[in-house]
């Protein structure tokens, strides 16, 4: 490569630096750091069952309106990623990505098992050399028993309970 080759500021490749903010993504969700959240997506909107989402702030609350945190500071779940498609236009310093979601989740009371399924269709600019979010749609198609993880979804159980 000669040297007045153009390189993005990022060392990694595009493609790997998309994937790696898509791991991010979910080890954020699993450790309960909704600030991390808030931060990872804080250029981007957030598109999922409700209304869309945008911005550092609203995106943390969302989640900290939404996400049931347990005793030890996470939703003691896994968001497994898989299936991952990245599509980099380098020149215009965009990508768009799609990818499956599975998310397991096990607590004292509740055996190991997958609560939700579904899918990521994200885009991303590449800004001052890296790599962010600029949208994160999820939709979600196959949902279990999402009440040890959802806010509403445990109000819902406490009401058929009482």
């Amino acid at each position: 490569m000669s040297s007045s080759s153009a390189t993005p500021a990022d060392p990694l490749p595009s493609h790997r630096a998309v994937e790696n903010l898509l791991a991010r993504y979910a080890e954020l969700v699993d450790d309960g750091d909704f600030a991390g959240l808030g931060l990872l997506l804080a250029d981007a909107t957030f598109v999922g069952s409700g209304a869309p989402v945008s911005g550092r702030e609203a995106i943390e609350k969302m989640f900290q309106d939404t996400v049931i945190v347990h005793d030890d500071g996470t939703p003691r779940t896994q968001h497994v990623t898989t299936n991952f498609h990245v599509e980099v236009e380098e020149r215009a310093g965009t990508a768009v990505a799609r990818s499956y979601v599975t998310v397991l989740q096990a607590l004292p009371d509740l055996p190991l098992q997958p609560v939700a399924a579904g899918r990521y269709r994200d885009r991303f600019e590449r800004r001052d050399g890296q790599w962010r979010f600029v949208e994160r749609q999820v939709d979600i198609r196959l949902v279990g028993e999402v009440s040890h993880h959802l806010k509403a979804a445990a109000g819902r159980r406490a009401v058929s309970d009482g």
